[in-house]
């Protein structure tokens, strides 16, 4: 069935960038959209951002459009998300997730496949 691991997570301040990466070995990775969630201080895990199965179509949440960016590389079945302008509330374990459905949706019970996480620590 494969997996999906991230990477790139770590201590940044606010207004500072990072860039997420999560790399799979699913057999479907290409034919399905693809998203990151993040689980914050509240302990609920929240959509962020979604992609098409082509990288056409993009999704955002409210709260992180303009500043975040998702692509993807099918070719090297690998995914990604900037994170600019970075504030405390962005603070989060971040987790990669393979859809079900071609094109992104918000809810987690349309992504099967969920990687382990990597955290991200906003400092004000």
């Amino acid at each position: 069935q494969g997996q999906l691991v991230e990477s790139g997570g770590g201590s940044v301040q606010e207004g500072e960038s990072l860039k997420l990466s999560c790399e799979a070995s699913t057999t479907t990775f290409r034919s399905f959209a693809m998203a990151w969630f993040r689980r914050g201080p509240k302990n609920e895990r929240e959509f962020v951002a979604g992609i098409s199965w082509n990288g056409v179509m993009v999704d955002y949440a409210d709260t992180v459009k303009g500043r975040f960016t998702i692509s993807r590389e099918n070719d090297k079945k690998t995914l990604w998300l900037e994170l600019g302008k970075l504030v405390h509330g962005d603070t989060g374990v971040y987790y990669c997730a393979e859809g079900t459905l071609a094109v992104p949706h918000v809810a987690e019970r349309d992504y099967d496949k969920w990687g382990q996480g990597t955290q991200v620590p906003v400092s004000s």
